[in-house]
């Protein structure tokens, strides 16, 4: 298994630009914030939320290569993290996710689009947000219309509550500076 700071080296040779290495590393934070949940090792699940868009530079006019091309450039990242960042694409990937991790990607990696916006509308931004307002936020589909609500929604599919989901994705979006 690679190391955290190896991976932020793989992202950083990929010249993502600055939204998407703020994404992958909000994404990192709220992995590292759910793996004790799931007796998962927290720095092994940060690293797949902050290498699950290694790709997205080199696929982003071609969605049905992204995850899938990651697979290539992750040779020293265990397996079940290889497929939970192609899984994180299962619209194109073909790789439904199945496991805690799978679920606990796709939902961590699209929360931070939504809760990024909101703190952004927000004079103090992330602090003192709550979990609250970000469901009003999901209830407007014009406000960070590309987010897929259904894709935060299943949470549920891993018995994590909506609520707790969005208390724990804001902490550790907040507790890293996002």
């Amino acid at each position: 298994m690679i190391n955290r700071e190896q991976a932020l080296a793989l992202l950083k040779a990929q010249h993502p630009d600055d939204y998407l290495l703020q994404h992958s590393l909000s994404a990192e934070a709220i992995m590292q914030a759910l793996a004790p949940r799931y007796a998962g090792n927290a720095e092994a699940w940060g690293i797949c939320g902050l290498l699950h868009d290694i790709d997205f530079m080199q696929t982003k006019n071609n969605p049905e290569q992204h995850g899938v091309m990651a697979k290539d450039m992750l040779k020293g990242l265990d397996a079940e993290y290889v497929y939970a960042i192609m899984a994180h694409n299962s619209d194109y990937s073909g790789c439904p996710p199945r496991s805690a991790l799978d679920y606990a990607l796709r939902c961590a990696e699209t929360v931070t689009g939504i809760i990024s916006a909101a703190a952004r509308l927000r004079p103090e931004g992330m602090a003192g947000m709550q979990p609250k307002s970000i469901k009003k936020k999901m209830k407007d589909k014009t406000f960070a219309a590309a987010v897929n609500r259904a894709v935060i929604m299943e949470c549920e599919k891993i018995d994590l509550p909506l609520d707790d989901f969005l208390g724990i994705a804001i902490q550790a979006m907040s507790e890293m500076g996002a």
